[in-house]
């Protein structure tokens, strides 16, 4: 595997940047394992959509003056189902409302499907820079397990055509699915490892409520690995793809130098981000210095009455206390190798690492092997990031 020229402003730069967050919700169909907050609608007003997410551009620019926008993220849902002039209209209200970095990173999650490649060369005119691919498998039975509507066959076309026409790409691989040997694992890593660009996402199946795995699990008739065999999962995983140039720079997460996800890196770092659409998220920093959360209405029809009749559809901004927003670093900061850096904690907390944490909480996890903690700040080794939910419930008990 040969990566496309670097940019390395990630590693020497280690600023969270300020991401902007476009959230299309809707799906053609909803996945059984899928929880995110995504819909399935027979018919979608696009214009109106797109005027509706142009104000709500509108009104957050207004709010967050002054910031230099490192990255654009449209996320969802099935953004490649939008029309490819709505991202550029989109794309090019973000420029209008801020400054923008000059290696600006623009990326929107894609399905394999046939008709959605086709519009791959539009999103590109449109400037998208980076594509990710939800692959999420090689295999023709585990994509039906995982009820996604293309082949094998589809996903190695779709990322060969994206390779083609984006600067950067990535697609996503599921693991730890029921049966999966290490080294069926292992065969399907080299397959996609052919095909990788420099960037690759390996997410662990987990069983989310709500879901049709879910129910599927709760009545027995679905049995996921043990965590054990999950954790050998990752461990050979990680092993092949270091080997292979792609560095686990986060958990889920593995890229050659320079080619991490910037736009995600800011969510890791708990830098400044805004959230548009129904659901979205966004962490940002008032005037008088309070971080604040931020959220939007989250069905998509109120939420699109809202803009329409308010101009807006976000709810009431939460200022976040110095306790709530070093648990926020801590959770997003120690699923990076990197790990959380000391002036972070000092300005996210009000007080250096050591008056913010509590000894007998952390002492226990450093001598476990699960932490480590010296002059550049805290981190998770990687046998404290195969277990992080447990290392952090002890941590911030």
């Amino acid at each position: 595997m040969q990566p496309k020229s670097a940019d390395r402003s990630v590693r020497e730069t280690p600023e969270p940047g300020f991401g902007v967050y476009i959230h299309w919700p809707f799906c053609l169909s909803k996945c059984p394992y899928c929880d995110f907050h995504s819909h399935v609608r027979e018919s979608i007003d696009e214009a109106r959509w797109t005027r509706a997410l142009l104000s709500e551009l509108e009104h957050i620019g207004e709010a967050t003056p002054g910031r230099i926008a490192t990255s654009i993220f449209f996320g969802g849902g099935t953004p490649s189902l939008m029309p490819p002039d709505t991202a550029a209209a989109l794309i090019a209200r973000v420029r209008s409302l801020w400054t923008c970095a000059d290696n600006l990173e623009i990326t929107l999650e894609a399905n394999p499907g046939a008709a959605e490649t086709e519009r791959f060369a539009g999103f590109a005119a449109a400037g998208v820079n980076r594509l990710s691919i939800g692959v999420q498998s090689l295999d023709n039975e585990a994509l039906r397990f995982l009820g996604r509507g293309h082949d094998r066959t589809e996903a190695i076309a779709a990322v060969s055509r994206a390779r083609d026409l984006f600067e950067r790409t990535t697609f996503d691989l599921i693991y730890a699915r029921p049966g999966q040997s290490v080294e069926a694992m292992r065969a399907e890593l080299g397959q996609a490892l052919a095909l990788a660009d420099g960037h690759l996402s390996l997410y662990q199946l987990t069983i989310e409520p709500g879901t049709a795995f879910h129910t599927a699990h709760r009545l027995g008739e679905l049995v996921l690995p043990g965590e054990d065999h999950a954790a050998r999962l990752y461990e050979s995983a990680t092993e092949l793809l270091t080997d292979a140039g792609l560095h686990a720079y986060e958990i889920s997460n593995y890229a050659a130098p320079g080619q991490e996800c910037r736009h995600n890196l800011t969510y890791w770092r708990y830098g400044e981000y805004v959230g548009i659409g129904p659901g979205a998220h966004g962490r940002v920093v008032r005037s008088d210095g309070a971080k604040c959360a931020t959220r939007q209405i989250r069905l998509p029809e109120a939420w699109l009455r809202a803009v329409e009749r308010d101009g807006h559809a976000g709810e009431e901004a939460e200022p976040l206390s110095p306790r709530a927003r070093l648990e926020e670093l801590l959770m997003m900061g120690l699923r990076l190798a990197e790990g959380v850096p000391r002036a972070r904690i000092i300005e996210e907390a009000g007080c250096p690492l050591e008056e913010a944490l509590d000894a007998d909480a952390l002492t226990p996890l450093l001598e476990a092997g699960f932490l480590v903690c010296d002059e550049s700040g805290l981190r998770a080794t990687e046998a404290g990031r195969l277990r992080l939910d447990t290392v952090l419930g002890a941590l911030l008990a």
